[in-house]
């Protein structure tokens, strides 16, 4: 009886054994699976764009202005105008969400309901669509702060109070606030807390501690920050239209009270304002490249930068 029953147990664990390894197959599987298709999916997407754009896109298409209602001729406007807009936003928006971050990770009590709410506010503004940032960005910073400093130094003549490059940059900067925070808030905590005892015990203060410990262990992940907001300000258009976006422009903006063409603009006008879509479908395919090597280009950048200072770090 005891031989049965333990001939009936070894028979009971091989095939559970069977149904594990079955299982897990099944779930490398399709794990494998959803990784192939979005690698498919992306190649996909980026093999559309550059086949149907690559005859447009040449040096004269990135060096030079629209001309005949921005059916034929180039680019180069609305390339400079993206570029400000992603620096400009992203010093604005990179410097107050690290700050943010720290006071969350290293300063905030642990049931503190202030930090309570600023946490609230963040996943909040996460999840408001972005059209209400550009009527935020219009009222608040045109209409309120703009027309304020015009009243106040300019004697009413109209400056600030109109869209420009700098109101536009400030919107984006508060769109892209909470991926910045989210991603240097994760990043701090991932420094060991014995790192941050250790300084102290050594004398140093709470802001030494932060400036020559916490942040140059956490950089990569702010770096990462950057580059996830420069990725989503880089093609977002709603926060723009009301801000500082222009149909055409035939110079290039002299400083950040001008208008400025964007690529991601010039594509929605292109594909929506145009007499003959059909014709014009060749340059919203040649501007989505550019747009696309242009955000490229910035991630590479940063990702250079992120990988020299972990080289220092290391040595």
């Amino acid at each position: 009886m005891n031989t049965t029953t333990t001939e009936e147990k070894s028979l009971f664990f091989a095939g559970n054994t069977k149904s594990s390894d079955l299982k897990g197959r099944l779930i490398v599987g399709s794990t494998l699976a959803a990784v192939i298709l979005i690698i498919a999916v992306l190649f996909l997407i980026i093999g559309i764009i550059v086949y149907n754009g690559w005859d447009m896109f040449s040096w004269e298409f990135i060096s030079s202005f629209p001309t005949d209602g921005m059916t034929k001729g180039g680019i180069l406007p609305a390339i400079i105008g993206t570029f400000i807009l992603v620096i400009v936003m992203s010093l604005a928006a990179v410097p107050f969400g690290t700050i943010t971050a720290l006071y969350l990770t290293e300063y905030a009590a642990e049931n503190s309901k202030f930090a309570a709410a600023v946490r609230f506010s963040v996943r909040t503004l996460a999840v408001v669509p972005s059209i209400i940032f550009g009527l935020f960005g219009l009222g608040f910073f045109i209409q309120f702060i703009g027309t304020g400093i015009d009243k106040t130094f300019n004697a009413g003549q109209l400056h600030w109070g109109q869209p420009n490059i700098l109101w536009a940059s400030l919107t984006m900067a508060l769109l892209t606030l909470p991926v910045i925070i989210v991603s240097v808030e994760e990043a701090l905590k991932t420094v060991p807390r014995e790192l941050r005892e250790a300084s102290l015990a050594l004398g140093a203060t709470k802001w030494q501690t932060i400036r020559k410990v916490v942040l140059p262990e956490s950089v990569a992940g702010i770096m990462t920050g950057t580059i996830l907001a420069v990725s989503r300000g880089a093609g977002e258009v709603a926060p723009i239209l009301f801000t500082g976006a222009a149909y055409y422009l035939a110079t290039l903006p002299k400083s950040v009270s001008d208008q400025f063409m964007n690529l991601g603009y010039h594509i929605y006008i292109m594909s929506t304002q145009s007499s003959d879509v059909e014709k014009t479908m060749p340059i919203q395919f040649a501007t989505t490249l550019v747009l696309l090597m242009l955000t490229i280009s910035l991630n590479i950048v940063a990702v250079i930068i992120r990988s020299r200072i972990r080289r220092k770090k290391v040595s």
